[in-house]
């Protein structure tokens, strides 16, 4: 994976194939863009860059209006590879980016930084001041200066349109696989292992409490996933919600690794998501949540595989 910041080292990658956009979640309408993109670039045997934002464009425009994020920048980059971008470059979003009209920065951006011979963008892609920049302002920017333009088609899982802001919707009432489908790819939460009640040490089922997350956490309810440690993968049982069985009332967001044993507080776990098994509720004590979890796993096993 490449991640460059403040475009360190930018002349290695000029003269190549970019798109630009945020990116977040790097879904099936994103990974449709990234073909064409990665198709154009290994033709003529130069750099597909994918040029995102951080912080999000809106978080500073109106920032009660900020979407959760799908994704850390990492992990953005990291998925943005997985699909065959050589180099991702993060545009620091500041007033003065944002006060570019839509050709000072296409003559920013495009032409003086990447040198780039030509863009892949959806259809829906808007830049420069006030979002006055369309794909028609854009087709006609690249061809008056040589460039090469392509719109990718918007992409649609079983007649959904795949975008950000569904996937988002899915993931907040709980409806993870149907969310996975149209990312292409599980869903993850990255954060810290912190101290928990260790209340699942005591009933057979330890958990490792996720604390220090920075994406949008998904509904309440009972998760099947996955989790690498040391390069191998276990599947997880992970519960996000209180804990009306014990009246506890906080939200946690706790991750019982099978068949693992180990010390991992004060690691970082990359927590993988592929589908919701049930809601959280309340049970009458200690043997009927063991029996319940029992259950839960022998689900996780067979989602996993």
């Amino acid at each position: 994976m490449s991640l460059m910041r403040d475009w360190q080292a930018l002349d290695s990658v000029q003269g190549g194939y970019a798109t630009i956009g945020n990116f977040d979640g790097v879904h099936r309408g994103h990974q449709a863009m990234l073909n064409v993109l990665t198709s154009r670039a290994r033709a003529e045997n130069v750099p597909a860059i994918a040029v995102t934002f951080d912080p999000h464009p809106i978080a500073l425009l109106k920032p009660d209006a900020t979407p959760p994020a799908l994704t850390t920048i990492e992990q953005r980059a990291e998925l943005l590879h997985r699909f065959g971008v050589d180099v991702t470059l993060v545009l620091r979003t500041d007033r003065s980016l944002l006060a570019l009209t839509a050709e000072e920065f296409f003559d920013t951006v495009v032409r003086s930084q990447l040198k780039a011979r030509g863009l892949v963008e959806g259809p829906n892609f808007f830049f420069g001041r006030n979002r006055s920049g369309n794909i028609t302002v854009l087709r006609t920017l690249c061809s008056n200066h040589g460039l090469s333009f392509d719109v990718a088609p918007p992409a649609t899982v079983d007649e959904q349109l795949v975008s950000s802001s569904v996937i988002r919707s899915l993931l907040e009432t709980g409806e993870m696989a149907n969310a996975v489908r149209l990312l292409g790819h599980n869903y993850r939460l990255t954060g810290r292992v912190g101290t928990g009640a260790q209340r699942g040490r005591t009933i057979g089922f330890p958990t490792a409490n996720l604390v220090d997350v920075s994406t949008l956490i998904p509904a309440n309810g009972v998760y099947a996933g996955a989790v690498a440690i040391h390069g191998m993968r276990h599947a997880a049982a992970i519960n996000i919600g209180p804990n009306p069985t014990f009246g506890e009332a906080a939200q946690k967001i706790e991750v019982h690794l099978l068949d693992f044993s180990g010390d991992l507080y004060g690691q970082t776990l990359d927590v993988d998501f592929i589908e919701r098994v049930r809601d959280v509720r309340r049970f009458s004590g200690a043997e009927e949540l063991k029996t319940q979890l029992a259950q839960d796993i022998s689900r996780v096993r067979i989602v996993v595989g």
